[in-house]
Order: C-alpha cells, then structure tokens, then sequence
C-alpha cells in the first residue's frame, strides 16, 4: 500500500487572508509557533506563504540603507532575481499586508502525490514543507520534511508485512526454496534461495522500494540465471 501526501499532512493549518496586517502576521506566527503560514483568497485559494523571513526582510533593509554597511548574500540575491523580486529585497521590506510580503506563487503538493514526490518537490524547490492543495487550489494541509520521517518509524513487523506485500505473491516464502525475510531496525535482511536470478532480483527491488525501509541487505542464491548480462563495452560503442 503506497503512503501518500493525505496520510502524513498536518490538516489544522495556521493560514491568514491576503489582507492581513504585518503585526497581525508577525503575532500569529509567534502564537502559533510557526515559521509560515499560507496566504488565502476569500475561498480558500492558497495565492502564496509568508514566513519569518519574509517578514525579517524589513529589519534586513532597515540595516542596509540606514547605516550598517549590509549586503544580502549572492544566494539570497539570486534566488529574489529568479523569482522577479528586487535582489536587495526592498520590496518585501516595504510591505504592509501578507499579500505584499508574501512568496508567490506557494510550492504545492497534491493530496495524492506520494510521499517520494513530495519529497523530490522539497529537494528540487529548497523548501523543507510543501502546501497541499486540492485540484481547485484550496488548502487542504501542509506536509513537512518531518511528516515524511514518520514513515522511518514504524516497527519492523509492520516493515516486514509492507515488504511481504510488495514481493510477488508467486515467491514462496520462509521454506527451502524460498526467501526468508527478516527486519532490524529498518533494515531489511533477504536470504535463501529461488529457482531463478531474476525472481531474486525483483525481491529485491521490491523490497528497497518500500517505504520505511532503511537499508537491504540480501544473500539470496538462485538455481537458474536467466537475466541477461550486457557487457560493459556494448554501453560504450
């Protein structure tokens, strides 16, 4: 069973509206002990997310044109030039409301997608929570890089039955033929033997496949070799 967005999103999610004041912003934030919230039309709509550093950007503009010698980073400088912002920042510093100070549009994720998905949204965009929407853009969640840890956390039992389930049903499990499973700590062990090197392989596969699983580790034997080895050179020509 494959463990998507829905099963790991936080659903009570802090959020403003898009006219919402910087101070009342700044204190929901504080309040809520949160880094940012998203930013929402009257139905719902996420238009963006305001954080802590959206907001920070006055104190940072405050310092560099009122006589601190201060100068963003070369990445934070790139990164507003990429999104169409003023590389100093100014105008999010000149902000009054969360649709002002807002980042838009928001890095979102559907209900659905897998957890393997978020996660390549997280890497790829450099943010470490994702905005889950539905089809029609409204809110439905926020999913973060700690959500998607959980799944690290499920016992090994419940491991070595996801991984059972992943295997084809045609293995024939735990006798002398067959492949024995067991699990430590979230690492997998495979062992024993197949009839062929293909149904080896494709345990094995499964098996690194399956969420929560740490490692594999596998000193499967087979009878039969019937996967075909390509030589090194044929890549090469």
């Amino acid at each position: 069973m494959r463990t998507t967005v829905k099963d790991v999103m936080t659903t009570d999610v802090t959020s403003v509206e898009a006219g919402a004041s910087f101070k009342d912003v700044a204190e929901m934030l504080v309040e809520r002990g949160v880094s940012a919230v998203p930013v929402l039309d009257g139905e719902l709509r996420v238009l963006g997310v305001v954080s802590e550093g959206d907001l920070m950007r006055k104190e940072e503009f405050r310092e560099q044109y009122y006589g601190e010698s201060y100068r963003p980073p070369l990445r934070a400088r790139l990164r507003r030039r990429m999104t169409g912002q003023p590389a100093d920042g100014s105008g999010k510093a000149g902000g009054r409301t969360a649709a002002e100070l807002m980042s838009a549009p928001a890095v979102t994720v559907a209900p659905s997608a897998s957890i393997a998905r978020a996660a390549r949204i997280m890497d790829e965009c450099g943010v470490k929570r994702l905005v889950v929407v539905d089809a029609d853009g409204r809110l439905r969640g926020i999913v973060s890089r700690r959500d998607l840890l959980r799944m690290y956390l499920r016992d090994d039992d419940e491991t070595r039955r996801r991984v059972v389930e992943g295997i084809s049903p045609h293995t024939r499990w735990n006798d002398r033929d067959g492949i024995l499973i067991e699990v430590h700590d979230g690492i997998v062990t495979l062992s024993g033997h197949t009839l062929k090197r293909g149904d080896a392989d494709a345990a094995v596969r499964s098996t690194r496949r399956t969420e929560g699983v740490v490692d594999v580790q596998e000193t499967l034997t087979w009878s039969e070799n019937d996967v075909l080895e390509v030589p090194l050179a044929w890549y090469l020509r």
